[in-house]
């Protein structure tokens, strides 16, 4: 996107009982001091967390070798809701609510008795051992010399909320998904300053939302737009089992060849459309005309569908197949070549490759990722796993290439007419049944940089 991320909620009164949604805006020490140890990662690029802390007097053996420490921590688990569409619910991650936990408790001691069972006791135990002894630092070198500016700012930003009631753009959202929220679950929204920048990020998740915001932050237009096309992902994923079914049987039914890739870009596509379009015009007065994303696949899709969305904001209507067929034909009319165009396709991939090393290669080639799946192992299973996705298939061959290309033959009806010689090095690709890409690399002694390169 132009810009990071913030996500703010607000007063919302929806349901047969007229119950208003409660949200809760407000500081989290605790959370913050995680996400700052996060940002000094060294997995994690330059930022303006990283660079206080080298010129501190806390840059030393103790702390770096702490911040060693938590990147080691097994923190992370996840579990998929394999009853929903592939692709179609955001699969629970165990960082994020060991963020809702610290949120949403007072102390150290009460978030590690809310997260008991999580993860093991001993890496819950280290994680808040490393978190008390990083509080201190954080404080005396980005809460307290920020406090003066970040403290006004979350009363400026709860008064800009109430005088434009962006609380109907919730509803509008809501309607528009088809989705819907318990009135009784509150939203918890904490901020935390970020100095000496000037943009702010965040992060949205269950009934929680994060954004670090710039001290200087003036422009609450584009950042309240910013903040609902966030918000549009929570409705998106929130949509019922049924709306997802119906939804994903009318993307497939549709004959379109064109149908997968543009399923697989609606939900940006969507939420652009709403926050950065709809929102944005509303709160400005005129559409914004600079790019709404900063992917020209998102941010084109995003124009072409919004005079829709408008259409049917405006009448009140929800989702529909019309609507479908509607944004399948503006992608297929409009953006043909898309389904060719690698910056694209690999946005939604499943890698298969017997050398790990291929995997982080193709994150540097094609770094946009929306889904990603890779296994180590060329086989019948990962290859019956592999099919059963709609993502861009992505199968490197490098060692035992005839026995393993002969099995990859086997298991694609589509290339049953497919010759190969395993001993010279190529690229392959097919459109299959499935309307998804499969690309077959035959590896030898050339870079995948460079065998990459044929499909161009």
């Amino acid at each position: 996107m132009k810009q990071s991320f913030f996500v703010f909620l607000l007063l919302l009164s929806f349901g047969a009982s007229g119950q208003k949604v409660n949200f809760n805006i407000k500081y989290s020490e605790q959370l913050a001091v995680f996400v700052f140890i996060q940002n000094l990662s060294d997995n994690y690029p330059e930022n303006v967390f990283k660079t206080e802390f080298s010129q501190s007097k806390y840059n030393t053996k103790k702390y770096k070798d702490l911040v060693s420490q938590f990147d080691q921590l097994p923190i992370d688990y996840s579990y998929s809701f394999d009853e929903y569409p592939y692709g179609s619910k955001i699969p629970m991650q165990s960082r994020d609510i060991l963020k809702k936990n610290l949120i949403e408790t007072k102390n150290l001691n009460d978030f590690k008795l809310r997260s008991i069972g999580i993860i093991p006791n001993a890496t819950l135990q280290s994680l808040t051992e490393i978190i008390s002894a990083f509080t201190p630092v954080y404080n005396e070198l980005i809460y307290i010399p920020n406090k003066g500016q970040f403290e006004p700012q979350l009363k400026d930003l709860s008064q800009y909320s109430r005088e434009k009631n962006l609380e109907d753009y919730f509803q509008t959202g809501l309607s528009f998904y088809h989705s819907s929220w318990d009135a009784s679950i509150p939203f918890e929204i904490a901020l935390y300053p970020l100095p000496n920048s000037t943009g702010f990020t965040a992060q949205a998740f269950y009934n929680n939302f994060i954004s670090a915001v710039q001290t200087n932050l003036k422009d609450y237009k584009s950042l309240f737009s910013v903040m609902l096309h966030e918000t549009y992902h929570i409705l998106y994923d929130e949509q019922s089992l049924e709306v997802k079914k119906e939804m994903d049987q009318n993307f497939k039914k549709n004959p379109s060849k064109y149908s997968n890739y543009a399923y697989q870009l609606l939900n940006e596509a969507l939420a652009t459309a709403l926050g950065n379009g709809y929102v944005y015009e509303k709160l400005n007065g005129k559409a914004d005309p600079n790019d709404w994303y900063n992917s020209q696949y998102i941010d084109l899709m995003a124009k072409q569908i919004y005079p829709t969305v408008k259409e049917y904001i405006a009448l009140k209507k929800p989702i529909d197949q019309n609507f479908v067929d509607t944004y399948i034909r503006l992608y297929e009319t409009h953006f043909p070549n898309w389904i060719d165009e690698l910056d694209h396709i690999m946005t939604y991939r499943y890698i298969l490759s017997e050398n790990r090393k291929d995997f982080n290669m193709i994150r540097q080639m094609y770094p946009s990722r929306s889904s990603e799946e890779s296994e180590t192992e060329i086989s019948l299973l990962s290859l019956e796993k592999m099919k059963k996705t709609p993502l861009t298939k992505i199968i490197i061959v490098s060692q035992n290439n005839n026995e393993k290309l002969s099995l990859i033959k086997s298991q694609f009806k589509e290339l049953k007419q497919w010759n190969f010689n395993p001993d010279k090095e190529f690229g392959y690709k097919i459109l299959l049944e499935d309307k998804s890409q499969l690309l077959i690399i035959n590896q030898q002694k050339s870079s995948l940089q460079t065998l990459f390169a044929t499909f161009k």
